[in-house]
């Protein structure tokens, strides 16, 4: 399966509008990484959090004074603030800084395992202005109490999306780490999904980062890659009950805008920020610390939002070993930078793995 003139049009249109969006890097989406405490262990974690870290949450009036630094230069209506963690939901301020953010008129939303997502903690958040949520669940009970390490984890977090599919005015999805004991099961978890009323479902396979670095239980073969790839674009074309979805990381050749609306662009850096819980600013929440590009505790956020980043507005350093003479470079520029290593070398290509069939 190669790729067809319809998508290297696309392809093409999207590495034009690449280009733009680098020098302009508009910022569009801030996550704020507002705890690295978390009452998961999850096997598969690429922040290796733990639940009594070193790195104490960020008070929430540090959070907020970069955000009043930002304003001046966004529209806030244009501007979406997603709280991860850790587990964000274990912050008891949380309602606080988004009331905050809602009255600055910035949308902002969460992500989540579920498991303190009860109604009383769903109505507090909603009262404080969250436009939207993410709910974590990985397969079946066993598929993810196995990779969640906690023997309640699947119960509350299908109860926590039972409570979702009740609300009319809010966006929600859930997303699901697919590996080698939940991948059999995909067709009958769907089915299982669409019975609590998830409207939306992003897929995504586990790269070996943090804790999932060293199991290779948590990885998927070649053939299995390319079995969820193959299931979603079923998914997508033949079933409407469930907007099914891959990640973003990652260029996925011809399956390019199959199995996701848009085609693939890493915009971490360029149109994506974050603010870890210790002060580092850096793209995505999953890029290695290594490229962090300052620090809010010694930084002005936008003069380094505006003046740094070049590592991830300019790829040219990563066409390197097996990227060095790929075809499809001028379209995949080295593939998300949440695939690199702290020497800078990328650890997996999905293209690589895709076009081996």
């Amino acid at each position: 399966m190669n790729l067809t003139v319809k998508q290297r049009v696309g392809l093409e249109l999207q590495r034009s509008l690449r280009r733009t969006q680098e020098q302009l890097h508009p910022l569009k989406t801030l996550f704020w990484e507002c705890t690295l405490r978390c009452n998961m262990n999850c096997r598969h974690c690429g922040s290796d959090c733990k639940v009594a870290p070193a790195v104490k949450d960020m008070p929430a009036e540090d959070f907020l004074r970069v955000i009043d630094t930002i304003t001046p230069h966004v529209d806030p209506h244009k501007t979406f603030i997603i709280f991860t963690g850790g587990e964000a939901l274990l912050r008891d301020d949380l309602e606080q800084v988004g009331l905050e953010l809602y009255r600055r008129e910035y949308p902002w939303g969460v992500v989540t395992n579920g498991f303190l997502l009860d109604e009383k903690r769903l109505a507090s958040l909603m009262a404080s202005g969250m436009h939207s949520i993410t709910v974590s669940i990985d397969g079946f009970e066993e598929q993810h109490n196995w990779i969640r390490r906690h023997p309640q984890s699947f119960e509350k977090a299908s109860a926590a999306i039972k409570l979702l599919a009740q609300q009319k005015d809010l966006l929600w999805d859930v997303v699901t780490c697919v590996n080698p004991r939940s991948y059999p099961q995909l067709k009958e978890f769907k089915e299982y999904l669409i019975s609590l009323g998830v409207p939306a479902w992003r897929l995504f396979s586990i790269f070996p980062m943090g804790r999932a670095a060293n199991d290779p239980d948590l990885q998927l073969t070649d053939e299995q890659y390319r079995g969820l790839l193959n299931f979603i674009k079923d998914s997508r074309e033949n079933d409407p009950r469930i907007d099914a979805s891959y990640s973003c990381e990652g260029f996925l050749g011809p399956y390019e805008q199959r199995v996701r609306n848009h085609f693939f662009y890493c915009r971490s850096g360029v149109e994506v920020a974050s603010i870890r819980c210790d002060g580092a600013i850096s793209g995505c929440t999953s890029v290695r610390s290594h490229m962090d590009q300052g620090n809010i505790y010694k930084d002005d956020f936008w003069d380094v939002w505006q003046n740094r980043f070049q590592t991830m507005r300019d790829r040219s350093w990563a066409k390197k070993g097996q990227c060095k003479d790929c075809k499809v470079w001028r379209y995949c520029e080295g593939s998300g930078l949440h695939l690199y290593d702290d020497d800078g070398d990328l650890l997996v290509c999905h293209y690589h793995r895709i076009k081996s069939n």
